[in-house]
């Protein structure tokens, strides 16, 4: 079974886009999941004078260790005034310094949500035009509007969405 790697771009506690990474991932055919947790890998904030004096934090390589070991990546990303969240893009950011091609061609299934009706469209464009030149292979990609409204633990209530979801799931499927 292929070993897919699920985790969201938040550290928040009660992160929805974890809910979500977990509850999309648990839709997968014939696969082990590894659940990470960024509060697991917490990190200084990443400056070449640190990286110069202190070298690069364990956790920055044990991260970068769990992608390179899977088959396949499940992200939702959170999205902070129209972008990564913080702890995300420090994390890449120690990666980068390991592995400039930090995602390694390794099939990912690209997702994000938020309370509000743009469903962290930003910060989903922003990755999808990044991730590319650091070695991302995003093979499907979904946004989720309105999350507390659209969705429960059976699944994606607006039916439109729910078969757009389940498209990007089977798209991602058919890649690992």
């Amino acid at each position: 079974m292929k070993k897919i790697l699920v985790f969201a771009g938040s550290n928040s506690l009660n992160s929805i886009n974890k809910k979500f990474a977990v509850f999309a991932a648990g839709k997968l055919n014939d696969v082990t999941l590894e659940i990470v947790d960024l509060n697991n890998f917490q990190l200084p904030t990443f400056g070449i004078d640190l990286e110069l004096s202190q070298g690069i934090p364990d956790n920055a390589m044990l991260f970068l260790e769990k992608i390179k070991s899977s088959q396949g990546i499940v992200l939702s990303l959170a999205e902070h005034n129209g972008s990564y969240t913080s702890v995300f893009k420090n994390l890449m950011d120690w990666m980068s310094r390991i592995d400039g091609k930090l995602w390694s061609n390794i099939p990912m299934l690209l997702l994000a949500t938020s309370p509000g009706g743009r469903g962290g469209s930003s910060v989903m464009s922003a990755a999808k035009e990044r991730f590319q030149y650091m070695g991302g292979n995003v093979v499907a990609d979904f946004s989720f509007p309105f999350f507390e409204e659209n969705f429960s633990k059976l699944g994606l209530k607006d039916d439109v969405l729910s078969s757009q979801f389940q498209e990007a799931i089977n798209t991602f499927n058919s890649k690992l």
